[in-house]
């Protein structure tokens, strides 16, 4: 995560895997413009990954996941598996955000139970995948909307001892304790919007938006935006 260092930000450190050179390519180039993200290091299977996280210790990792050698949901396993240890270097281990072309459930699962803080689509905006650096940088997951809505079904069909009348009329009651301007952001989370789009649809600021969403996790008792969406999807929002 991006750190202060003698009255500076320090950038976040990145390093992207994927095998198709010209995707590499395009994201170096474009998370160049942004000056407090460092691309230091680009590989082109999971197994290249592991290595450059040893050498170059990114704070986050855009991983693809249909790579030769070693595909990028074994590799995240592997890094994220290491940050489970207790020792110091564990916690010095990066985060991993999956980037790919598919949005199959099954992908997304797999991803996030193996420890991926963030999953995103290619044709996700340079704009969002920027915020989605930052955001997971910050420890916080953030899974573009096609994503969070595969996670919702996973999570709300596998509930047990609950029917669905009883998460809905909870999840209305948790609700009712917001704002009006903070239910507005609460759905556009649910959506799956990320700040910055949550902030030019509300025609908000984006220090607005966060600090809406920093009230959101304290009123509805959640630790992440994907259970705040989970609470908006089970109240029929």
């Amino acid at each position: 995560m991006a750190a202060v260092a003698g009255g500076r930000v320090m950038a976040t450190r990145v390093l992207v895997v994927d095998d198709d050179p010209l995707v590499r390519s395009g994201l170096g180039l474009m998370l160049g413009g942004s000056p407090d993200i460092e691309v230091v290091g680009q590989g082109e299977n999971g197994e290249q990954a592991l290595a450059l996280v040893a050498t170059e210790q990114p704070d986050v990792v855009l991983m693809d996941i249909r790579m030769p050698v070693m595909d990028g949901l074994e590799a995240t396993e592997r890094l994220c598996g290491d940050r489970d240890t207790d020792d110091e270097e564990g916690d010095a281990l990066p985060r991993v955000i999956v980037l790919t072309t598919f949005a199959a459930d099954d992908y997304v699962v797999r991803a996030l139970t193996v420890g991926a803080s963030g999953f995103l689509l290619k044709d996700t905006p340079p704009a969002d995948i920027v915020e989605a650096i930052r955001t997971v940088a910050r420890g916080e997951p953030m899974l573009s909307p096609q994503a969070l809505s595969s996670l919702i079904r996973q999570v709300t069909d596998r509930a047990p001892g609950r029917g669905d009348a009883d998460r809905a009329e909870q999840a209305r009651r948790q609700l009712a304790t917001l704002t009006d301007r903070e239910r507005d952001v609460a759905d556009a989370v649910g959506r799956g919007l990320s700040n910055a789009d949550i902030a030019r649809e509300l025609h908000l600021s984006v220090p607005t938006v966060k600090a809406h969403v920093s009230r959101l996790f304290d009123k509805l008792a959640v630790e992440n935006r994907v259970q705040i969406a989970i609470i908006v999807h089970d109240a029929g929002g």
